[in-house]
This record gives C-alpha cells, structure tokens and sequence, in this order.
C-alpha cells in the first residue's frame, strides 16, 4: 500500500504542480503564519507553545495551559483546528511534491529514495496527533489527561523529526539533481 502511494504521489508530481505547492507554502508562510504567531505570542508570553517547541514534558504542557488563562486555552484550541489543520497539508503539498518530483527527475524512483516522499506525510501525521493530544489536556486544564499529556510532547519531537529529515531530504535530492543535469550538459 504505501509503495502504491508513493507511486502514485511520484506520478501526480510535475514540474508544475510542485512550483504551484512550492507558491502556495511561500504565500502561506509570508501571509498566515506571522499573523497566527503574532496571535500566539499573545496569549503565550514567554511560556512557549508546544506547536514550536522541539520537546516538553507533561509537566511543561501543564504548566503553559495554566499560563495562557481561560480566554489563551480557548484561542489555543481554535487555532489548533482552524490554523493547524490547514498549514500541515501546506507544507506536506510542497514536500511531498518537491520530493517525489525530485526523485523521479533523478531518475532515483527504483532505489531505495522511491518511498522517501512518504516522509513528510509522516510528519503530517505526527502534526495533527501533536494538534489533538496537546488540545485535548488543554481543554481539559486543571484537569489531568494522563497518558495523553505525555504522548504530546513525543508526538511533538517525532513531527519536528519527520519535518528537519524531510526539508534535508529535499536539500539532498535539489543537490544531487542540480549536480547531475550539470555533469549531463558538459558532457
């Protein structure tokens, strides 16, 4: 199945197709995502976010969700499935078919890089379980959501993990591409 799958995404990518993902993550990223920091920094002082934090303990979740007060926790979580439902299949889009568009131009798709477009969805994934669990023990402040409360801060180092191997992924394949259509030409 996920050999299908990425298949099928190194099929759909073109050349087109990643330029039109690759737009819309820039304009997503210059237009949407400073307001929605700037509306986070409201209600998160210098408590952090466990969306940009690397890695943070029950403890720490904790200890932001009492920080942000009820009106922070509520903005916290509309955020959460208004925002963070839609930037993770933004950039997931422009990985995905930046990759597999890379991939395939390399000539790389019968390798062992066939199923490396996966990662990013990986990641997404891994967004989204972060986005619920961490929503999930902030409604639920004072209340403790055990189990949960911890599973965030994993789900949260996993995405980030999943995210930096994808971002050097698609560093590595623009490289290898870069230099093999320049070796190509002298030729």
């Amino acid at each position: 199945m996920l050999t299908k799958l990425s298949l099928w995404l190194m099929k759909i990518s073109t050349p087109l197709l990643a330029l039109i993902c690759l737009a819309l993550f820039l304009v997503f990223s210059a237009l949407v995502l400073p307001d929605q920091t700037a509306k986070a920094e409201t209600y998160s002082a210098e408590l952090g976010s466990p969306d940009t934090s690397l890695f943070y303990t029950a403890a720490d979740l904790y200890r932001m969700a009492e920080g942000y007060g009820a009106h922070g926790r509520a903005a916290y979580i509309r955020a959460r499935f208004t925002f963070d439902l839609i930037f993770p299949l933004v950039y997931t889009a422009f990985l995905v078919t930046a990759i597999s568009f890379l991939t395939k131009f390399s000539n790389l798709s019968g390798s062992l890089w066939a199923r490396v477009n996966l990662l990013p969805i990986t990641g997404m994934v891994f967004d989204f379980l972060e986005n619920i669990s961490a929503s999930i023990v902030v409604s639920r402040h004072p209340q403790r959501t055990a189990v949960i409360d911890s599973l965030a801060g994993i789900f949260t180092l996993f995405k980030w993990v999943f995210l930096a191997a994808s971002f050097l992924v698609l560093v590595v394949l623009a490289v290898f591409s870069w230099r093999r259509k320049t070796r190509f030409n002298n030729k």
